[in-house]
């Protein structure tokens, strides 16, 4: 199966910032790599960066976009299932990959995104048939939409509920760190020193 990567600067932390000895974006992909069912990873990234990324990935796809909701619908294959993550998420748990591939391929849903309590989606990290995340990105940019937290809003989905997962297993939940701040980076340093 296809990750697709979302690798676009963002505000304070690039996906670029190194993490130990490699930049956060290579550590993401090679987490991916140790799941079961991923085999190929694609880093969309800005389309004057990809020398750039070329040095640190594999696969780096440049994107112009206004926006992640455009640029991801530029990106995605034709058809097929994709897992889509963000470049900033250097804890990316490769069991829960495999776990949450498992039931995207025993259910067959349009899209299989994990969800806390709250009622909050985790967008950029979950399962999506390409034909239903296509609709759900093109009606969110019909509406006017740029984050892709309206593709809950848009498309059919089975949720995953996390909590009950991360009282089976507390790693779980370094899966859905974002790295948003030097705290952030910090904590992400240290949790992979640790070999987790």
């Amino acid at each position: 199966m296809l990750a697709v990567v979302l690798s676009f600067p963002g505000r304070f932390i690039s996906p670029l910032t190194p993490i130990g000895d490699a930049p956060m974006v290579r550590v993401v992909e090679e987490r991916f790599l140790r799941a079961k069912r991923i085999d190929k990873v694609l880093t969309a990234v800005p389309s004057s960066q990809v020398k750039k990324y070329s040095l640190h990935v594999s696969s780096p796809v440049g994107v112009r976009a206004e926006n992640d909701v455009e640029g991801l619908l530029r990106v995605l294959p034709s058809s097929g299932g994709v897992f889509l993550a963000d470049g900033r998420m250097p804890l990316i748990m490769p069991f829960l990959v495999d776990y949450l591939s498992t039931l995207y391929i025993e259910n067959d849903p349009d899209a299989l995104i994990p969800r806390w309590a709250d009622g909050s989606l985790e967008v950029a990290h979950a399962f999506y048939d390409v034909d239903a995340l296509s609709d759900a990105l093109e009606t969110c940019l019909a509406e006017g939409l740029r984050r892709l937290s309206c593709i809950g809003d848009y498309m059919d989905y089975e949720p995953v509920e996390i909590e009950p997962l991360a009282a089976r297993n507390p790693k779980v939940t370094l899966s859905f760190l974002r790295v948003r701040s030097s705290v952030d980076l910090k904590f992400a340093e240290e949790t992979l020193r640790k070999g987790l």
